[in-house]
């Protein structure tokens, strides 16, 4: 009767999602008396939710060999597939294609059609999605998604098709594979699939919409897993992947110490789950922080903290090294990272720093070459986000070329994008390049202004390297316009700047009053200014008065 008790309890709590309690119940009923198989799975899904990955392997271990002794083959297969796929997952791809082969016979023996025929079809997609033969990925993901239809098997569908969806995108047909990866995620946040399955597609697509510069999707997405996390505070399997996916996204978003935390926090997480490359990218995120922060020290110790845990460390660690002034070691760096073999996915992500840093190098020729790279990269991908990026860069590079009006426009296209995104950081550095072409085409009120608006984002942030940069800027700005101005002229600047009318400084400086209008003109020419409260803030800012 206790063992009843336990296992009604057990069950209970499975279906509420309380991971704790439904393992603790399940496991004392198993160990009073052994469990049906259909318990051993549910134990088995409660010890990954619970990221006991040895106890889930146990367990779905013994519920496959008791589906095996009742004859139920498919059955069996199905738990033989996520053996497999949880020793895959643990870098053990020797024992994990035992599993996987071990399904695929017993499915075949069957000889008839079976649900079952899709799952044993995800390992191959999976090294086709590997190799990077995305379009025999998408056909292969079709075959399953259709099985997973006659069937009626949401939680294959919802494995099928969102891997279909990222291989549509990579063979060019964007609309198509996003609206596809939208359609799966209706199912995911709908609650329609089981948890373990709900996990694996959020982090999926989650890292699928990153990759592919769907910013607005990553951040829906992660919403969606966040609250999902929350509303089962016991599970301990996803909850170190949603914090770094949650740091990504407060770190556009200029949440700058809860991410640094969040990343943190994921970090011990993932580290405790033994999962080594996760915890490379909770690493590489802090690291990201400490660098906009102007923590160099503590940027370069996790940058290498990564890199150990497998994580490539680029493009942060070669801009970390331009912040610092080391230019040559950051140029070395970010060539010798596309100087591997990539995608062009991947490439996209490397290539603004390297734009970035060839720039500063004075290499133009290789930072117009990076520039049309991207380019190339951005057309049929159908990411707004990825055009910005574009934009940003064609104008930082036409800025180099001295085109700083074809510069501006492109400038402002990329700010605007940026802007409608409340992403701060990157606003604030379009506002520099914008007040330097602005400055170039002799409009120094704007530049001023677009100064000013970048210092008091950087401020806000925290990000000492950029402010100081601004800073320079601006004082060399200011200084180039002062310089010419002659000493009368500046004379004329502070009485006016202490609110004097044009008749009280010829009294005052013993001057016409024409000669003051003509003084007066000049300052304006010259400060690109078109009015006198102009001319004044100016004279504050640079301490004339």
């Amino acid at each position: 009767m206790r063992a009843q008790g336990a296992l009604l309890r057990g069950r209970q709590a499975f279906d509420r999602h309380a991971w704790a309690r439904a393992f603790r119940m399940l496991a004392k009923a198993d160990r009073a008396g052994r469990l049906e198989p259909v318990d051993l799975e549910r134990l088995a899904t409660a010890a990954y939710m619970l990221d006991r990955a040895d106890d889930h392997l146990d367990y779905q271990k013994r519920a496959h060999h008791e589906y095996f002794n009742a004859g139920e083959s498919l059955r069996a297969a199905r738990c033989a597939f996520w053996v497999g796929a949880g020793l895959a997952t643990r870098g053990e791809a020797s024992q994990a294609a035992g599993w996987f082969a071990r399904a695929q016979r017993l499915v075949e023996r069957e000889h008839r059609d079976s649900v079952e025929r899709g799952y044993v079809l995800i390992p191959p997609l999976l090294q086709r999605i590997g190799r990077g033969d995305w379009a025999g990925a998408a056909t292969l993901a079709a075959k399953v998604q259709r099985l997973a239809e006659r069937f009626r098997d949401r939680d294959l569908f919802a494995l099928a098709a969102h891997e279909r969806g990222h291989a549509l995108v990579r063979v060019g047909r964007a609309e198509q594979g996003l609206l596809l990866i939208d359609e799966v995620m209706v199912s995911v946040t709908a609650g329609e699939l089981s948890p373990v399955v709900t996990g694996l597609v959020y982090c999926s697509v989650i890292a699928y919409c990153q990759d592919l510069f769907q910013f607005g999707r990553a951040q829906a997405w992660t919403q969606a897993l966040t609250r999902w996390c929350e509303g089962q505070p016991e599970m301990v399997a996803h909850a170190g992947q949603c914090r770094v996916h949650r740091a990504e996204i407060l770190q556009v978003r200029g949440g700058w110490r809860l991410a640094l935390a969040e990343a943190r926090r994921a970090a011990v997480c993932l580290a405790d789950a033994r999962n080594r490359a996760a915890t490379g990218h909770a690493l590489y995120q802090q690291a990201e922080i400490h660098r906009l922060q102007g923590k160099f020290g503590l940027a370069e110790r996790a940058y290498r903290d990564a890199t150990r845990h497998g994580w490539e460390p680029q493009p942060g660690f070669a801009l970390l090294r331009l912040a610092q002034g080391e230019t040559a070691a950051a140029a070395g760096a970010i060539r010798r990272a596309l100087a591997e073999p990539a995608d062009a996915w991947k490439r996209a992500r490397l290539l603004p720093a390297a734009v970035e840093i060839l720039l500063a190098s004075g290499d133009l020729a290789q930072a117009v070459a990076a520039c049309d790279q991207l380019a190339s990269c951005a057309k049929q991908r159908a990411s707004g986000l990825l055009d910005a990026v574009v934009d940003e860069w064609r104008g930082a590079v036409l800025l180099a070329q001295g085109d700083a009006r074809a510069a501006v426009a492109a400038l402002r296209r990329a700010f605007e994008a940026w802007q409608a995104l409340e992403a701060p950081y990157e606003s604030a550095r379009l506002r520099v390049l914008v007040a330097r072409a602005c400055r170039a085409l002799g409009d120094h009120e704007s530049a001023t202004l677009e100064f000013e608006a970048a210092r008091d984002a950087f401020a806000r942030l925290g990000a000492r390297p950029d402010l100081d940069r601004v800073d320079v800027l601006a004082q060399a700005a200011g200084s180039a316009a002062e310089r010419r101005l002659t000493a009368r002229e500046v004379e004329v600047l502070r009485h006016v700047a202490a609110g004097k009318s044009n008749k009280a400084i010829a009294k005052g400086l013993a001057l016409s009053e024409r000669t003051v209008d003509r003084h007066l003109s000049n300052i304006f020419d010259k400060l690109g200014v078109s009015s006198r409260t102009a001319a004044a803030a100016y004279a504050y800012r640079s301490q004339l008065v």
